[in-house]
């Protein structure tokens, strides 16, 4: 019986081939996850060890001081959480939906006047009205220094992703679509909502990856307008908590006859154990959003 021969559609690979870029892709996530894994190991090393022989991939001794250092002031700790939480959620879902509505009328062709608000999200990517202002009108015109919402109204309009959201728009919503149910009788918000947002995941998705890591990161805005303690966020709560570690070990160093409990502030470790608190819930987020990630940035591109 004859052999079949095999044709190949041009995107087929040989077994050798495979093999190479599978052991490729695996060396690139295995150096991605190299840094998080050491991270969390110098978080739980002893210090006089990490002193002596410096990061190591497996702690020489474990230790979880750096843990227990920090969640003494638990409270503020979980209270931080609290905020981060709250801010993340309000800030990221009011960002996107504010930016997916003003990108619409954008890519609309029959929208009169969408070359001059184009114009203006272009214009603040290249001005800006300076620190002093800013702080003006938020503090003494908007009267919201110590409030939650100024930590969320600054972030919620990026005049990038307004214009990835009306490229892909216009590159991923066809015009025929929206004519379509006009002709219907549809109305523009019931075209935007039930049409062109279920259309849109792909770059919804991304863009909300995106607000979400702004908030969850941001400790910017607390140290510049939050003054009272139990509003500070979980990034501004760890700065701190940082800052005065090294304010411990800096004054231990200088006088020279630093106390036993100066001497065993976990400086090098403690810097981790932020960092694994810090990364350690928003990592979980990235699943929810990498099947849109790649059809997000690529389709939604800015062009020209």
């Amino acid at each position: 019986m004859a052999k079949k021969k095999k044709y190949y559609n041009g995107l087929d690979i040989s077994k050798g081939a495979n093999w190479v870029l599978n052991i490729v892709l695996f060396l690139l996530a295995a150096a991605c996850l190299y840094p998080l894994i050491l991270v969390f190991s110098v978080s739980i090393s002893d210090e006089s060890a990490i002193s002596m022989n410096g990061y190591q991939l497996i702690p020489q001794k474990i230790s979880f001081y750096a843990y227990e250092y920090i969640f003494n002031s638990l409270d503020a700790v979980l209270r931080g959480y609290g905020i981060t939480f709250l801010t993340t959620i309000i800030g990221s879902t009011l960002s996107i939906i504010i930016m997916a509505m003003y990108a619409y009328p954008l890519s609309r062709s029959s929208f009169k006047y969408k070359n001059g608000f184009s114009f203006f999200v272009y214009f603040t990517m290249l001005f800006s009205g300076g620190l002093v202002p800013w702080y003006i009108m938020y503090v003494r015109v908007l009267h919201l220094k110590n409030s939650l919402w100024i930590m969320i109204i600054p972030y919620l309009v990026t005049a990038v992703h307004i214009l990835i959201i009306r490229t892909f728009y216009r590159t991923s919503v066809p015009e025929e679509i929206i004519e379509a149910a006009k002709i219907d009788g549809a109305g523009e918000f019931y075209t935007f909502a039930r049409i062109v947002l279920p259309l849109s995941k792909p770059v919804m998705g991304t863009m909300l990856l995106f607000s979400t890591l702004k908030y969850w990161n941001d400790w910017y805005l607390p140290m510049i307008f939050i003054t009272e303690e139990k509003k500070y966020t979980l990034q501004y709560l760890l700065f701190k908590l940082e800052k005065n570690i090294e304010f411990l070990v800096s004054s231990s160093n200088i006088s020279g006859d630093a106390s036993a409990s100066l001497a065993l502030v976990p400086s090098e470790s403690s810097r981790m154990a932020l960092a694994i608190l810090v990364i350690g819930p928003i990592i979980f987020a990235y699943p929810f959003f990498q099947k849109y990630l790649k059809d997000g940035m690529t389709i939604g591109a800015v062009k020209g």
